[in-house]
């Protein structure tokens, strides 16, 4: 049998039935960026977007006679994401040295943990065609982030490599998942909901474009009914969801397609090219002796007290399934809004104050689903910076819910609202959103509307009851959604019957 080929450009077209026959095993390394505002045994910033070699110092580039020194907000971070996915914390855990050569790790060597991580075992449960679906953990553990090489296009086109060594010392948490995974969507789902845990948590911002959540894919496959594993491959450092869940098809077709015509797949680092839609070799896949890990001689083993993790698990916010299942609890909302209002903690938040100030949990869910995310979808607005707060929202749903206004001058009021901070009240009255609610001129205007219409109001006489939802339209439409339904009908009819 021959190996794979590297370089190979596309997956092979399968059919359905040759599909079928297989079975994808896939585990996910996600890598986290956290939010602690120093590295994670130097001094230096960790602020994004900063000229490149301007947030480093003699510890973070590696020069001789340096020590490091462990940053206690990380570890604490670290402990509260394998509190919130039930792993069990080492009272005693231990840094190592992984040794490789890049020209963007200083030191030659990346202080990580190897045989006694922070965190093990521990599940993300995400829903697969609507069931729960449990995805174990192996591990997270705690480790510093390498520096960055860019490689700009220099004169007469030559390509240079530079190195960025910002990044370096920066703390990550690597979050590694059990083979549990078995497609491109379901890795999705995975990375979703770990990713929502982590924002809550507010330990990662979550940012795949800034590379603060960075996701590493081993794919491998089998037929159906093997418990053999496959050979895996390993996709590298995919940043974004989407590309994530096109980079495993692509790959699980690509072995596929090797396997059946009698090929093998090799281990071996992937790259993929989003502008392409191909993975391509980098180098052949490490065994974890390549790295040659010993245990780091500068750190003393990390040593934390039953009570303090306990402190830490006491101070854990409200997680994502925890807060839906009470918003459907205490608010008697459907299940599907809740996952809607709980996509971010302020979110969830903005809902709970929203309802509480109007009284009216379901209306308020309606318009926050509807209107409020329609324009920050359009605009781009985390809900921290949406123009209509909780309290000036909740007004006027209340206005709404005790026929102070209508729902089609409600949404007059909302547009409004977005360009003006005033009370929607205020609004009302100064651009004369007011419902016509007396009767006589609500009498003027029907018969405005029968003269206007002789057409349907004569078929109406005639017993052709619905010209008369016709009518009504017309007279709404005249008073610009302002007159009072009920009380409009009435008029309406009475003037119909008058001019009989």
């Amino acid at each position: 049998m021959s190996a794979a080929k590297p370089g190979a450009a596309a997956a092979p077209a399968l059919d359905e039935a040759v599909q079928a026959r297989y079975e994808a095993v896939i585990g996910l390394e996600v890598h986290a960026q956290l939010k602690t505002q120093s590295k994670i045994f130097c001094p230096c910033s960790t602020r994004f977007g900063a000229p490149p070699n301007t947030q480093v110092c003699p510890v973070c580039l590696g020069l001789p006679g340096v020590l490091p020194v462990l940053n206690k907000r990380a570890v604490e971070f670290a402990v509260m994401t394998g509190l919130a996915v039930g792993a069990s914390i080492r009272e005693r855990s231990v840094f190592a040295r992984k040794n490789y050569f890049y020209p963007d790790l200083p030191k030659g060597y990346q202080i990580s943990q190897y045989d006694r991580p922070l965190c093990e075992g521990g599940e993300v449960e995400i829903l697969v065609e609507g069931k729960p679906r449990r995805i174990g953990l192996v591990r997270i553990h705690l480790e510093e982030d390498a520096g960055k090489s860019l490689h700009p296009e220099g004169k007469e086109g030559v390509t240079t490599t530079r190195v960025d060594l910002n990044r370096a010392c920066v703390p990550l948490i690597e979050i590694v998942s059990q083979p549990d995974l078995r497609s491109g969507a379901e890795a999705v789902h995975y990375l979703t909901k770990l990713r929502q845990i982590l924002v809550y948590l507010d330990v990662c911002d979550g940012n795949m474009e800034e590379g603060s959540l960075r996701c590493d894919a081993n794919v491998s496959v089998r037929k159906r009914g093997d418990r053999e594993l496959g050979t895996k491959t390993e996709i590298k450092n995919v940043n974004s969801f989407r590309f994530v869940e096109k980079a495993i098809q692509f790959e699980i077709h690509r072995q596929i397609g090797l396997v059946e015509s009698g090929g093998r797949v090799s281990q071996e680092t992937l790259l993929w090219d989003s502008a392409r839609n191909v993975a391509e070799p980098m180098r052949s896949k490490e065994e974890a002796h390549d790295y040659r890990y010993f245990p780091e001689p500068d750190l003393l083993p990390l040593d934390l007290g039953r009570p303090w993790i306990e402190s830490l698990r006491a101070a854990l916010p409200e997680l994502p399934d925890a807060l839906r299942g009470r918003l459907v609890r205490e608010h008697s909302i459907p299940e599907y809004d809740a996952e809607v209002l709980t996509e971010t903690r302020a979110l969830a938040s903005y809902y709970e104050e929203v309802a509480a100030r109007s009284d009216q949990p379901k209306l308020a869910s309606n318009w926050i689903m509807t209107e409020v995310n329609a324009v920050r979808n359009k605009t781009g607005q985390p809900i921290e910076e949406f123009p209509i707060r909780a309290d000036r929202l909740g007004a006027m749903i209340r206005m709404i819910a005790g026929g102070a206004i209508s729902g089609k001058i409600a949404k007059q009021l909302f547009e409004l609202m977005l360009a003006d901070p005033a009370a929607p009240d205020e609004l009302v009255r100064r651009h004369g959103l007011a419902p016509i609610e007396d009767g006589e001129a609500l009498r003027a205007l029907a018969r405005e509307v029968v003269a206007a219409n002789p057409g349907p109001a004569a078929e109406f006489r005639a017993g052709k009851e619905k010209t008369f939802a016709f009518l009504v339209g017309q007279a709404m439409k005249q008073s610009r959604g302002r007159a009072h339904p009920e009380k409009l009908q009435d008029a309406l009819r009475s003037v119909l019957v008058e001019d009989r």
